[in-house]
């Protein structure tokens, strides 16, 4: 009966270090991403800070628990063997021990398997792990002294958990609640497929067709729609890695007379890589001439949040869309660099005299806005004259923004969304002198290319968004009315593919872009 006793208190005692590393752990997480946004300036009320203290101890311990119980049990029981074997010398140091190196352990774990680099924020650097790893040798160290309080059958302390936590997390985003489109109307039909995860779709005057592969490859269609056998060459080397790869491919202004193409992709290595923009002229059988004109300062680490869209303007000047990097997103508010922020460049890559930032002593004169995450869906509406974004939030606060010269969108100061563990990025859904979206998706939609449809084939989409989805598998119709934008329908959901890319055809068919290691190529006319 003593035994029974003794093992469930030392259970208690488990279960006591656990809620504690939990809540250690979920007050320094938080505190560290408050700090990062005091860092960039922003202001912190107490009441902000308390108020964003016990959301995370809501939304983001519960998943903490779990990721850290589990490493929690494993390490304390592999520290009391090792405990008894030395014949029980050495407790109050070894469980501490063990329980931080068992939260590394299970860190290192979770961040090589997740989609994101490191899904805990406040691990991003030295200092942020190192605090969360003093939870949990805090929690060993109180475990062991509760736990060696306690006699067993033999008078003897015993800090063997006796119990097995066997929970599970999930994160699935709910579906989107858009409303579904009025009626079918068209007919979809397959152009090409067997494509390796295609990303961009541009269409030359003779009526042929360019293809990106994200793995590297630019493929061309004929005018009838067969896909060529081979891919063309010249193509510059491309960095292939997670969201990493080539992007967006754009023919010149005045394709006809320079046969120039423009190409987006990664350069570089997982230790150090760009986003990267290269031009080069078609050929017969590929670009000649290719010359890099422009990249991403400084290198960053990892293979997520490239942006990679491309866009001309009237006046002849390229947009070019990218991304924070993940890691790095408070890099997004700071102009020395170009992370997080949209660039404005002329055809050779050079920054135009009137980009707002061009000719300071510190900033990058390439931005033309900032405060980005990942915009990956770019078009200029040549009716209203105006430059329409849309990205990526985390776990929600995708937006739709009306882009301005110098305007600062907020991120990672301003969002609607949540870090993907449920912790807060910012308290702050806007802030004065920041852009707010004209509409956002929460739950997430993770949102990919996007047009304006102008053709004549479909009536009342004329004018609308078309805005492909990763998540939700369909393409969402936005309005922009009056300065307002609304969701006005959905599209495609019944094929069940992740949309990559959408585009207006000349003949004003809609062009679809599947995202899969077999993608394909879909056109949508009348029915």
């Amino acid at each position: 009966m003593m035994a029974s006793v003794s093992r469930w208190k030392v259970v208690l005692a488990f279960v006591i270090a656990l809620l504690l590393g939990s809540v250690l752990g979920s007050l320094v997480q938080t505190q560290i991403n408050l700090q990062a946004l005091a860092g960039l300036g922003v202001e912190i009320s107490p009441e902000v800070r308390l108020e964003t203290t016990l959301a995370d101890l809501i939304n983001f311990a519960p998943l903490y628990a779990i990721l850290f119980g589990l490493s929690f049990l494993v390490s304390q029981v592999a520290a009391s063997l090792v405990v008894r074997l030395a014949g029980n010398s050495g407790r109050l140091w070894l469980h501490p021990v063990a329980a931080a190196v068992g939260l590394w352990a299970t860190l290192r774990i979770v961040d090589a398997l997740a989609p994101m680099p490191t899904l805990i924020a406040a691990t991003r650097d030295t200092g942020g792990l190192m605090l969360m790893l003093l939870t949990a040798a805090i929690s060993g160290w109180v475990f062991t002294v509760l736990a060696s309080r306690l006699p067993n059958r033999n008078g003897k302390s015993s800090a063997v958990p006796v119990v097995a936590l066997l929970a599970s997390a999930g994160l699935a985003l709910p579906e989107s609640e858009a409303l579904a489109d009025e009626t079918l109307g068209y007919k979809v039909e397959t152009v090409a497929s067997g494509l390796e995860h295609p990303w961009s779709l541009a269409f030359l005057p003779d009526g042929r067709m360019l293809v990106t592969e994200r793995p590297g490859r630019l493929r061309m269609l004929t005018a009838e729609g067969e896909l060529m056998p081979d891919a063309l060459t010249g193509v510059p080397e491309v960095f292939a890695s997670g969201q990493a790869g080539l992007f967006e491919v754009l023919p010149a202004r005045n394709f006809e007379q320079s046969r120039r193409v423009f190409l987006s992709y990664a350069c570089g290595t997982m230790q150090a890589n760009h986003t990267c923009l290269a031009r080069g002229e078609l050929g017969e059988q590929g670009l000649d001439n290719v010359t890099e004109i422009f990249r991403v300062q400084p290198a960053k680490q990892g293979n997520a949040h490239y942006g990679g869209r491309l866009a001309w303007l009237p006046d002849n000047t390229l947009v070019l869309t990218l991304g924070d990097g993940f890691d790095y997103r408070e890099q997004a508010q700071r102009l020395e660099n170009h992370i997080g922020s949209i660039v404005r460049l002329n055809p050779d890559g050079t920054a135009p005299d009137d980009n707002p930032f061009f000719g300071s002593d510190s900033y990058q004169s390439e931005i033309y806005s900032y405060g980005h995450r990942n915009v990956q869906g770019l078009v200029y509406d040549s009716e209203q004259r105006r430059l329409i974004a849309h990205e990526h939030g985390p776990r929600g606060g995708d937006e739709i923004n009306i882009i301005r010269p110098g305007a600062n969108y907020g991120w990672p100061i301003t969002t609607h969304g949540l870090d993907y563990t449920g912790a807060r990025v910012t308290p702050f859904q806007d802030q004065e002198g920041i852009e707010s979206p004209l509409l956002h998706w929460t739950p997430s939609i993770a949102p990919s290319g996007m047009t304006i449809y102008t053709g004549g084939l479909f009536p009342r989409w004329r004018g609308d968004l078309l805005v492909g989805a990763l998540v939700t598998r369909q393409v969402h119709r936005v309005r922009l009315e009056n300065g307002q934008a609304r969701e006005v329908g959905t599209l495609f959901g019944e094929l069940g593919e992740r949309i990559r890319a959408v585009q207006t055809g000349p003949n004003g068919a809609v062009y679809l872009l599947t995202d899969s290691s077999d993608g394909r190529l879909l056109r949508v006319t009348p029915e």
